[in-house]
């Protein structure tokens, strides 16, 4: 079976994917408003009424700034730590929040969530693996470092949300405080192009057909920059930069062949995919 996945916003103003089947969908993280969740899905296509949960990654603002809305309108669990809850300070109701442990998996209709830890200067960060079938679905963001986590579930992945944070020469020339390039580029902190791309180049698996470069800074990465240099070691996979502006198309990853050149531009121009259900 099949499984569907889209960016509705990548960046420091916001962050939410979308992984889903035919049946059932579930949301990594929320953090832009339930109302701009709804309007991003519409156009691609998507329902409302096929996500069955929220996963969250860590309590940052760009990540949960959207669940209290969207989880109490139409009544979706919320699978958080007790220490992210906490130090997100979310008010939820307590019917809807379920708690979570690492590597334990979470089915979700025929869809399976394993959640794993991450080096992320958070409370108790995670990142999360989406299986429905053979397909899996790797969401890799707000890592400080490619840890041997990292490394064992990208490598198993046929499509996969990847921080590529910072350019290196730009942080360096940027007017952010030193503390906060220090953050930045620390082990607790983000992942540069540099670091994302090594970690594709080594360990990729042979059918990772979709790659979406995720969570790029606004003042210290550029989009072309980051296309370019993962279009250059591309192979047979599909390279999308997410955009902290708007979503991305909806991509089918069915473990089949990866898309061809041809299938490759026709998807970059061809933004908005008909719809799906």
């Amino acid at each position: 079976m099949p499984l569907f996945i889209a960016s509705l916003n990548s960046g420091s103003n916001g962050n939410c994917y979308y992984v889903g089947n035919k049946q059932e969908a579930v949301l990594v993280d929320a953090g832009i408003s339930c109302r701009e969740t709804e309007k991003r899905m519409q156009r691609l296509g998507l329902s409302m009424r096929m996500v069955k949960a929220i996963f969250v990654s860590h309590e940052h603002s760009d990540h949960i700034s959207g669940i209290a809305v969207l989880a109490k309108k139409y009544q979706l669990p919320v699978y958080i730590t007790p220490s992210t809850m906490q130090r997100g300070g979310l008010v939820l109701d307590e019917n809807i929040v379920k708690s979570f442990s690492a590597f334990e998996t979470i089915n979700i209709g025929d869809l399976q969530v394993t959640a794993f830890p991450k080096m992320h200067d958070a409370a108790h960060p995670h990142s999360f693996i989406i299986t429905c079938g053979d397909i899996k679905v790797g969401v890799f963001t707000d890592i400080g470092i490619a840890c041997e986590h990292v490394v064992y579930y990208f490598s198993q992945c046929h499509a996969a949300f990847l921080e590529a944070n910072y350019d290196d020469v730009m942080l360096d020339n940027g007017n952010y405080p030193i503390h906060l390039k220090r953050r930045i580029r620390g082990g607790q902190g983000h992942l540069s192009n540099k670091q994302a791309l090594e970690l594709f180049k080594t360990h990729r698996s042979p059918f990772l057909g979709h790659l979406l470069l995720s969570h790029l800074s606004k003042n210290n990465n550029d989009p072309k920059l980051v296309q370019e240099l993962f279009d250059e070691h591309a192979g047979d996979t599909q390279i999308i930069v997410a955009s902290r502006y708007m979503e991305s198309a909806v991509y089918k990853i069915d473990g089949g062949s990866v898309a061809s050149s041809n299938e490759k531009k026709e998807s970059k121009i061809g933004y908005y995919q008909a719809t799906l259900f």
